[in-house]
């Protein structure tokens, strides 16, 4: 019996096994279709991601990388000697086309220069002003309360001198475009030839950090185009940090005045903490556990 017994079972074992084979078979067959669908779509996830990510940067233009800026942490100031050789930069490269209509020479005093070198420097200017006594304009030597000259009498005179483009005021301009400091300096030390395939229209420039990838700007800093005069090498970089330095102060004079009335406020605020604590544990804590006995007496 149960020698039949087993003869009887085999088939039906032997179908049991083949079936669950054909189930683990087709399982795995699933499992396999699964994991390539999914790598499938990871992979064209990620070549999307890559055309939409540079759609956006000839768009928007190459997102300038972070620099160690001297001036940036919460106890450091400005390099007042980087600030004197950006603005030499700007008066010799930049200040052609570029306004600062929003700084005065007298801005310059303590910060860059003397007030004598700052005198002589605004009485190089002729300013229109006026009306006299008969009712006529005049020309005179500039003084430390003028702005810095504009190099274009107006918008139409600066977009005909340029081919159309009007060249922005550089009062505000690290603080005006994203990424501030980081993006002037990208720009002006980025400058190259366009990569293969891209056709850049006579007139402009390829940059990858300006917006669309070409810019009415020449490439403006080039090695020894100033000569500072303090002796340090000009060399593109160096101008390009110096002139960004100049231009995060304009945008920002009243950054370490700024920094130091919030140390200022920071020890007040804590020593007013202190005195909080101490109240509260040696005066207050005592109203506070204080407990009243009612003593009846009969």
């Amino acid at each position: 019996m149960p020698i039949f017994f087993c003869l009887q079972v085999s088939p039906v074992l032997s179908s049991y096994i083949s079936k669950k084979g054909q189930e683990a078979v087709g399982s795995a067959t699933a499992k396999s279709w699964r994991v390539l669908a999914l790598c499938g779509a990871g992979v064209s996830g990620l070549l999307s991601y890559a055309t939409i990510a540079s759609c956006d940067e000839a768009e928007h233009g190459l997102e300038a990388a972070t620099y160690p800026w001297p001036h940036s942490g919460i106890l450091n100031s400005y390099d007042h000697a980087s600030i004197r050789r950006g603005h030499q930069v700007y008066q010799q490269v930049c200040a052609s086309c570029h306004s600062m209509s929003l700084i005065s020479f007298r801005d310059l005093v303590g910060v860059a220069y003397t007030e004598e070198e700052t005198k002589a420097m605004a009485a190089e200017i002729e300013v229109v002003d006026g009306p006299n006594d008969e009712g006529e304009m005049f020309t005179r030597p500039g003084k430390l309360s003028d702005r810095f000259p504009q190099p274009y009498a107006n918008e139409q005179a600066a977009r005909f001198a340029n081919g159309g483009a009007y060249p922005p005021d550089l009062s505000l301009i690290t603080k005006a475009r994203h990424n501030g400091q980081n993006y002037v300096f990208a720009l002006l030390t980025g400058y190259h030839d366009p990569p293969a395939g891209v056709t850049i229209r006579e007139g402009l420039h390829y940059n990858p950090y300006f917006p669309g990838g070409a810019i009415a700007m020449p490439k403006m800093l080039n090695d020894g185009a100033v000569e500072y005069e303090d002796g340090t090498p000009a060399t593109e970089a160096q101008m390009g940090k110096d002139v960004v330095t100049f231009l995060t102060w304009a945008a920002e004079p009243e950054m370490e005045e700024r920094k130091l009335m919030g140390f200022k406020w920071i020890f007040v605020l804590s020593l007013a903490l202190l005195q909080a604590g101490y109240y509260r544990r040696m005066r207050w804590s005592v109203l506070k556990s204080r407990k009243l006995v009612l003593d009846v007496v009969n």
